[in-house]
Formats: C-alpha cells, structure tokens, sequence
C-alpha cells in the first residue's frame, strides 16, 4: 500500500519538477507557443491535483499509526501545488507586463530582471524553508514512532522474562512432584 502512495509521490516529484520547468518559460514565449505552453502547465497542473487526490485515498487506507507521517506530506504536496498555481499566474502576469512595457515604449527592463530575479530567489527559499520543515516534521514522527517501539519491546522483554521465570518454577514444581511421586512408588 505504501508502494503505491510512494510510487505517487515519485510521479508528483516528477510533474512538479516539469511544471517549474515550464513556469519559467512562460514569460519568454510569444503568441502560439505561449498559448500552448499555458495549456500545457494547465493540463499537467490538473494532472498533479489527481495526483494528490489518488494520494489521499492512499493515505485513508494506511494504518492509523503510520498515517501522520503520510498526511504531512501530504499538507507539503498541497502547499506545493497551491505555490505552483500561484508561480504560473505570476509568470501569466509578468508576460502581459512585458507586452505592456514594450507597446507604451517603457524600458524598465533592469529594474524588473531585478524584481524578478529577487522574486525567483524568495520563491527558491520559501520553497527550500517548507521542505525543511516538512523532513524536520518526518524526523520528529519518525523519532515518536521509535520511541513507541522501544516502549513496546521494552515491555514484551518483560513478559518474556515473567514467562520465562514461571516456566522456572514450574519445572522445579514438576521436579519435586516427580521425586516425591517416584518415592511413593518404591513405598
């Protein structure tokens, strides 16, 4: 089951990679190939919100105990895909800016590779920030889950060793009946 949603989550890395990829390249295309290129980060943008949904009917299936971990990530997808909805409406915008700038004669074009390359730059932290905090969030679920393992093997080893001491007891219980019923017998 894990497989599955993991399988997910290789094909979302791939999309989102993809998309990024041609986010970026939104601004620099005119006429048709804009077009296409929009329809096309549309089409995979839906492709990746399917993604997410056959993700989260992974996630209802996973036992309870595991299932934190898993809707974490699943809170990073989402904010990933909202981030990258919101990096093509930008990229939308800034290409109808530079068709603006270039009709009105306005030549603004160092401030605004300025802008952009500052824009592109906050995105890349924020970006890196959530994903931090998204592996530092695995570590502490990962590090809850162990110490519940190591609670729960912690008891069974002394079960173990409860069993261990009555089967003792109960050996030398059935020593002693054994010697006392062999001298019956000789009687």
């Amino acid at each position: 089951m894990s497989s599955d949603f993991e399988g997910y989550e290789q094909d979302f890395a791939v999309l989102t990679a993809e998309i990024t990829g041609r986010i970026g390249k939104v601004p620099k295309l005119l006429g048709d190939e804009k077009k296409q290129m929009v329809a096309n980060v549309e089409k995979q943008l839906e492709e990746a919100r399917e993604l997410l949904e056959q993700m989260e009917l992974e996630v209802r299936e996973i036992p309870a105990q595991s299932r934190g971990m898993y809707s974490s990530r699943m809170r990073s997808y989402k904010q990933e895909i909202g981030k990258l909805e919101a990096d093509f409406k930008r990229s939308r915008i800034a290409y109808s800016d530079e068709v603006r700038n270039e009709l009105l004669g306005d030549d603004g074009n160092s401030s605004e590779n300025q802008r952009a390359h500052l824009l592109d730059n906050t995105e890349r932290l924020e970006r890196s920030s959530r994903r931090l905090e998204a592996g530092y969030q695995i570590a502490v679920e990962t590090e809850q889950i162990g110490q519940e393992m190591l609670e729960n093997l912690s008891q069974d080893r002394e079960k173990i060793q409860r069993s261990r001491e009555r089967l003792r007891e109960t050996d030398a219980n059935l020593g002693k009946s054994s010697r006392i019923l062999t001298g019956m017998l000789r009687r």
